[in-house]
């Protein structure tokens, strides 16, 4: 997964995404995902100058990849809706594969590492839907312990989409996490 190379459409998106920036950030991240940098790629190129760093924001990988990869999703489907049904946060599918539990904690180090930068920093974050989503997740549906939350991540039989190339604003309000207004996609 993590050699997967963007897709034309996807360059293209990525284009238009570092076209509309308005403000010069303090810091651009991505994740160590191939397809991720080049999506980058446009925005670090518009903001010479602007340090980047590499984070463990990968996408999150709940079926072990040695048996699973390269397998069609019919094959993998029951699979999946057990997984998601049992809500079991602390399961791992095996080598290779992350709990849902251990993911959430990943995803709260990211956001305890960013509410740690200087008020003023502005930090461009290239990602994975579902990272993502579980950061907003995180922002925004305080209160849930691990199952609850895995349960709400799960909505009828899909996870909840982040899409390519959209822009999702969170803002360190001194003591919790806010989502910002809907930025364009």
């Amino acid at each position: 997964m993590a050699s997967i190379a963007l897709t034309e459409r996807g360059a293209g998106q990525a284009g238009q995404l570092a076209r509309e920036w308005i403000e010069t950030p303090s810091l651009i991240v991505t994740s160590p995902f191939q397809r991720t940098r080049q999506t980058a790629a446009p925005t670090i190129a518009r903001f010479p100058g602007v340090p980047v760093e590499t984070w463990n924001i990968a996408e999150f990988t709940y079926l072990q990849p040695a048996r699973w990869n390269g397998t069609a999703a019919a094959d993998r489907r029951p699979h999946v809706e057990r997984y998601w049904t049992a809500a079991d946060p602390d399961h791992c599918d095996g080598e290779g594969a992350e709990s849902f539990a251990g993911f959430l904690r990943r995803v709260e180090g990211t956001l305890a590492h960013l509410a740690a930068l200087p008020p003023a920093v502005l930090v461009y974050l290239f990602g994975h839907g579902q990272f993502i989503q579980a950061a907003r997740s995180i922002a925004t549906e305080t209160g849930l312990d691990d199952r609850a939350r895995m349960r709400a991540f799960w909505r009828d039989g899909a996870p909840p989409v982040v899409a390519n190339a959209e822009r999702v604003g969170l803002h360190w309000q001194g003591d919790c996490w806010a989502c910002a207004p809907a930025l364009a996609a």
